[in-house]
């Protein structure tokens, strides 16, 4: 080897600091690193229509709801203030909310949602009190797939702090279903906050976003760096982040098409499973196009869940992050408040390898299992 070559030659000598190049440091690995990171954060920010600045980086849909509510309620300087969510959130919400609540660290209210599964924008409102800081409602439900008025909701928030003069209300949204089919421009939203995941996009990487407002302030959750803006710290996952930014700028190119293949099997599916007695949780319009949740009387869905992957058809009877409770769906329930909670629902979710032929075959096969259990179940 030539004494150019040995000059030239990298020799990595960081590993304390992390096996892969850490984006704090400030070597040249480092450097490089960090221009990935911030190049990553430019292009979500710009499928946002944000500033770079406000996007952060976690490890998960979980932690960017966590960070946004808890990073109000710590920061907002408000004694004991006042939180307003739906009583269909993801848990990483809802239990969050009833956390800060036990321990009395914030006052909350949990505005029930109509029978459709869509709640009232001037419900919300009506709930807003003195010290109320944050309105959390997720845009797209993960059990039933609804959409919820967010413009709308965002509006009636408008109008209550401009008659009141209040400034220091903030709206948070869980976005992390919508994120393949929706419309995520903050601006035209009107939000603050919103979430997303990389785990509901495919060939992107288990991390998690954060969108925040310049003008929003935080508190952050967890000590132990001044990571992304001194709210997250530790060093980022950047193999990860930068798998989520090329799959949130693809699916912008393919979401128009897509959307319209998945409404198709949609409707097709509501015709086929409605003419063997299914009834339709949430609303029919108003819901994601990847998304049929369906009831069938006095059957329990997980006997149905269990009987259907015994066929090969893989589904679930509630949201992935609650499927190991025992207790049924907490948003079947809030639609039917009456009903047998061991019935519950059935969630069909539909991808890009969803064909006609799968919808086909999966209609076929609940007819079988129907005719079978209702022996047994009528």
């Amino acid at each position: 080897m030539s004494k150019s070559n040995k000059r030239n030659k990298k020799i990595y000598l960081d590993y304390a600091a992390s096996v892969s190049s850490n984006p704090s440091s400030i070597h040249e690995f480092g450097l490089l690193a960090k221009q990935k990171l911030e190049n990553a954060r430019h292009e979500v920010a710009s499928v946002l229509g944000a500033r770079s600045e406000e996007i952060i980086f976690t490890s998960g849909g979980t932690e960017s709801n966590n960070l946004a509510i808890q990073g109000i309620v710590y920061g907002i300087g408000v004694p004991l203030p006042h939180i307003i969510t739906t009583n269909i959130e993801h848990p990483s919400v809802l239990e969050t909310f009833k956390i800060l609540e036990k321990r009395k660290l914030a006052q909350i209210s949990i505005v029930p949602v109509e029978i459709n599964g869509i709640v009232d924008p001037k419900k919300i409102k009506k709930e807003i009190k003195k010290n109320t800081v944050l309105v959390s409602v997720m845009y797209a439900n993960n059990e039933i797939g609804t959409i919820q008025p967010i413009k709308e909701i965002v509006r009636e928030i408008r109008h209550y702090k401009k008659i009141n003069k209040r400034n220091n209300i903030f709206f948070h949204t869980d976005a992390i279903q919508a994120v393949n089919y929706l419309d995520l421009n903050v601006e035209k939203l009107g939000v603050d906050m919103l979430a997303l995941s990389g785990s509901k996009m495919d060939g992107a990487g288990r991390v998690g976003v954060l969108y925040k407002k310049n003008s929003v302030s935080l508190s952050p959750v967890f000590g132990g760096g001044d990571q992304e803006m001194g709210l997250r710290p530790g060093t980022e996952n950047l193999d990860a982040i930068l798998k989520f930014s090329v799959a949130i700028t693809q699916i912008q190119k393919i979401k128009e098409k897509e959307i319209k293949r998945l409404k198709i099997l949609q409707n097709y599916f509501f015709k086929k499973v409605m003419a063997l007695g299914a009834i339709i949780n949430g609303d029919l319009e108003n819901r994601l196009p990847n998304n049929v949740n369906v009831t069938f009387s006095k059957i329990p869905s997980d006997l149905l869940v269990i009987e259907l992957s015994a066929k090969g058809i893989m589904i679930s009877s509630k949201s992935a992050c609650k499927s190991s409770h025992a207790e049924g769906s907490y948003v079947i329930k809030a639609l039917r408040p009456a009903s047998d909670p061991e019935i519950g629902g059935l969630r069909f979710s539909f991808g890009e390898k969803t064909t006609k032929q799968d919808i086909d075959y999966t209609v076929k096969i609940i007819s079988e299992i129907l005719t079978k259990l209702k022996k047994w179940y009528s």
